[in-house]
């Protein structure tokens, strides 16, 4: 059984643990670590976005963020994001190819599979901006069916009217859009 560290308002730990399971069912606040895996072309800067499992509790068959994940009790979060990103994607990178660029905090409350998931989580956002080439990713399939790169403009403007095909945090985005739009 995975083990979660609960948090207060500002993602600092209380000393308290609870199960991934109680932490959904309730809606404690925990913690995620989410990467973004991003390339520049001529036309602008693109996401690399993975398609989840359709055996996943959370969004079934939708495109969202590169890489993500629950940072266990006891864990920080970049340690966690590059677990996750090795996990999930087969990227090994190091400490220093991840930058860290904001929090912000997911709260919902949805049914999936005919049961009641609610999230409230603090996480923290990386960006890996070094060259991928999906050709030699190793999906993790219990987590991502498939991968494929979006301009970020085009996610961005989708989610704005449409869930159909993105489940990506609009937050985790607007921290991505905004730390890019800085860096230039």
């Amino acid at each position: 059984m995975e083990y979660l560290d609960i948090v207060d308002e500002n993602g600092i730990p209380t000393g308290k643990i609870i199960s991934r399971e109680d932490a959904h069912k309730d809606g404690v606040m925990h913690r995620t670590a989410h990467v973004w895996v991003i390339r520049r072309t001529d036309k602008g800067t693109e996401v690399l976005l993975q398609k989840r499992s359709m055996d996943k509790e959370s969004f079934p068959g939708m495109y969202d963020t590169s890489s993500a994940g629950h940072i266990p009790a006891g864990e920080e979060p970049l340690p966690s994001a590059l677990r996750e990103l090795h996990e999930e994607l087969g990227i090994e990178a190091e400490k220093e190819q991840l930058c860290y660029i904001g929090s912000f905090h997911i709260q919902y409350e949805k049914i999936f599979h005919e049961s009641l998931f609610k999230d409230n989580e603090i996480t923290s956002v990386f960006l890996h901006n070094e060259p991928v080439d999906t050709d030699k990713l190793v999906l993790q399939k219990s987590e991502v069916e498939s991968v494929r790169w979006f301009d970020i403009e085009t996610v961005w403007d989708e989610i704005q009217h449409s869930r159909e095909r993105f489940c990506v945090p609009i937050g985790g985005l607007e921290l991505l859009r905004e730390y890019l739009k800085n860096e230039t």
